[in-house]
């Protein structure tokens, strides 16, 4: 029998997905991500099988759009697989469940390049504090770009201790259902 049944796109879903799919919905807003994003996880994550494109638009009444761009993010953060389904010509989808490969993957790709151009940020900023004309107002300025500075040294340094204890990125390459 193939992953993906026809079928699938027209169920409705059960009310313990519709719940596990609100709990995703709250994990995503909670770190900025749109709706969207958890609802597709959330899916994967309860079915007991991968997943189509066209499943998760019909199952989560989703426009195209949106799961093109919740796919294309979350599998930037690692947290879906391609997964080959033989006798299918289509993609299908797995979830990641590993916590510390979601968490690498969020740190790896929200937080890392935030840190490297914070550099370039605290540089333009001195700039504008230098700029200023009130002299009052330049050292307060300066105060909280100090602060800032100290702030950016300390992500630096904790956020290689936080992968750390997330361990090594380890390689989840494609899985094969035959």
């Amino acid at each position: 029998m193939s992953a993906s049944n026809s079928d699938c796109g027209a169920t409705a879903l059960s009310p313990w997905e519709a719940a596990m799919i609100e709990l995703f919905v709250r994990a995503a807003a909670l770190i900025g991500l749109p709706r969207s994003i958890g609802e597709l996880y959330g899916l994967l994550y309860c079915a007991p099988q991968p997943l189509s494109f066209d499943d998760l638009m019909a199952r989560l009444q989703l426009s195209k759009g949106s799961v093109s761009q919740g796919l294309k993010l979350l599998r930037q953060f690692g947290a879906v697989h391609v997964h080959y389904v033989s006798g299918s010509r289509k993609d299908h989808f797995l979830p990641e469940l590993s916590i510390k490969r979601l968490i690498r993957g969020f740190f790896r790709d929200q937080f890392n390049p935030h840190l490297e151009s914070g550099h370039q940020r605290l540089a333009s900023l001195e700039e504008a504090v230098a700029n200023e004309s009130d002299p009052v107002l330049r050292a307060h300025a300066q105060q909280r770009l100090n602060t800032l500075r100290t702030w950016h040294a300390r992500c630096q340094q904790l956020l290689p201790l936080l992968m750390t204890v997330f361990g090594p990125a380890e390689d989840s390459g494609p899985r094969i259902v035959i």
